[in-house]
């Protein structure tokens, strides 16, 4: 029996969702982790403002003993989607997957509010949770591996686990000439209100919209308290930088944005006091090491996957159940625990990334391409859920 005087010690590098779960799928398999965020307590990552967890997400948290009920109790159910075009018509309504056979679905959540839960879920196993603590470095050798940070410090365990992003210092000193992560050609945004909007809004119960706007993409969705939660996609052929936009002339440039569009964006979001961002969308190709003898990368660190899919917190998720098993699977042996997760996970996420990259081109169609898409989507898609849905090879996976 593993006791805590023999437990291995691991150091999980992000307190995001890769890191937090996988903080908790190591301390389940009997290893001692500890939970190093780099940002201080109580600054959250606004970046995304809120995020989907799907039917396969949901599942992989309840390998753990985790109730997605609990975790994700200041979310909301989102089970259906709608798409329509500029005009306000709809184009198609899909299903975003569920229910679960414990009548679970998907389920939409403030990153803020998913972070605060998850580190909760930690915390009380235990596990300690250190801020203001960014890796810059590492170094294994034969009895371990030494990790060092910002502030000088360093700490030394036998396993570091790289969940600290797209932006992973730990995938860089991994991958010395790896990938930089990708930028799409959108820029992001996001926002809440619970303000009267001036509009005509769908407000049926966890239907999600998104809308192909003239000039940029936007979702929206009016949560049970009557809140319209809400994103917007510009494209943008150059990256957004510090200073770029205030925040008055962002919300005015969105507004613009979606001026002379049937649909309630511009609405949605003068009735928005802050719009959150902009920041760009990336997304990272094909990482050649995810591991080596002590060290392994999880989530946005090995395969950071476009908003598009919806898969990026499910995918983080799914990555710290399989890793902690198989360590618990082969606790003698560490480089083939980590090899065996590589093997189960590279070619599944890979195939996700390649899908968030197609569905994110889909947003910026110029006004021939618009035409035809809508004049086709219906059908195809028709033609595409005749037999089931064709997303199902995502959404069904159990780990």
């Amino acid at each position: 029996m593993t006791t805590e005087a023999t437990a291995k010690r691991a150091l999980v590098a992000g307190g995001g969702v890769a890191g937090t779960v996988a903080a908790i799928a190591l301390h389940r398999a009997g290893w001692q982790p500890r939970l190093l965020e780099s940002r201080a307590e109580g600054v959250a990552d606004e970046r995304g403002a809120f995020l989907t967890v799907a039917v396969n997400g949901l599942a992989a948290l309840r390998a753990l003993d985790l109730d997605p009920a609990r975790v994700l109790a200041a979310g909301f159910a989102t089970p259906t989607l709608a798409m329509v075009n500029n005009a306000g018509r709809r184009l198609a309504l899909l299903p975003l997957g569920g229910p679960a056979a414990d009548g679970t679905v998907t389920t939409t959540i403030r990153r803020a509010d998913l972070y605060a839960a998850l580190r909760a879920e930690a915390a009380a196993r235990g596990i300690p949770i250190e801020y203001d603590r960014r890796l810059t470095g590492y170094a294994e050798h034969r009895d371990g591996v030494a990790a060092s940070f910002a502030d000088g410090s360093t700490a030394e365990a036998d396993l570091l686990v790289g969940a600290d992003g797209l932006r992973s210092r730990t995938r860089e000193v991994l991958n010395p000439d790896g990938p930089a992560p990708t930028y799409l050609g959108l820029l992001n945004a996001g926002g809440f209100t619970d303000r009267p909007v001036g509009a005509e809004l769908d407000r049926t119960p966890g239907l999600m919209h998104m809308a192909f706007g003239r000039r940029a993409f936007f979702g929206w969705s009016v949560a049970p308290d009557g809140a319209v939660w809400w994103f917007a996609n510009p494209p943008s052929k150059t990256l957004v930088r510090p200073g770029d936009f205030t925040p008055e002339s962002w919300r005015a440039h969105l507004i613009d944005l979606f001026a002379g569009d049937a649909l309630p964006a511009a609405a949605i979001i003068r009735a928005t006091d802050v719009a959150i961002g902009p920041w760009n969308t990336d997304d990272l190709r094909r990482v050649p090491v995810w591991h080596s003898d002590r060290v392994v990368l999880a989530g946005d660190a090995a395969h950071a996957v476009a908003p598009s899919s919806g898969q990026g917190a499910s995918m983080a998720i799914e990555d710290a159940v399989v890793l902690g098993r198989c360590l618990a699977d082969c606790p003698g042996d560490l480089p083939g625990a980590l090899a065996a997760y590589e093997q189960a996970r590279r070619a599944r996420v890979e195939k996700v990334v390649a899908v968030g990259r197609r569905n994110g081109s889909g947003k910026t169609a110029g006004p021939i391409g618009a035409a035809i898409r809508d004049a086709l989507l219906p059908l195809v898609m028709r033609m595409l859920y005749r037999k089931g849905n064709p997303q199902a090879w995502i959404l069904d996976h159990r780990v």
